[in-house]
C-alpha cells in the first residue's frame, strides 16, 4: 500500500479522475457510492504515482509512511474495503 485516504474525504472524485490505474473506489458508478463514508485506495493496485495527492482539496490522502498517528487505522480501513 502506497497511499491512504482518511475520513476527511468528501468523495469529490478528483482523485479518481487523476488516478491512471483506477484504484480508487467507490466511484459514482459503483452501487455502494452513496452509502460509503469515503473513498478508498486499493492497497495492491496502487502504483505509487502520487497523482491523487495534489488534487485532493481536503488533504485526505497520505503516503503510508507519512500517515499521521491519529489516522493510522485508515491503512487497515482502506485495505478492508477491498477484502
Amino acid at each position: 500500500m502506497a497511499y491512504v485516504i482518511t475520513d476527511t474525504c468528501t468523495k469529490d472524485e478528483l482523485c479518481v479522475e487523476a488516478c491512471p490505474v483506477n484504484c480508487i473506489h467507490p466511484t459514482k458508478d459503483d452501487p455502494d457510492f452513496e452509502t460509503a463514508p469515503q473513498l478508498y485506495i486499493h492497497p495492491t493496485e496502487c502504483i505509487d504515482c502520487g497523482a491523487c495527492v495534489p488534487v485532493c482539496p481536503t488533504s485526505s490522502i497520505f503516503v503510508l509512511e507519512e500517515l499521521p498517528a491519529e489516522y493510522t487505522q485508515f491503512a487497515e480501513i482502506n485495505a478492508a474495503y477491498y477484502n
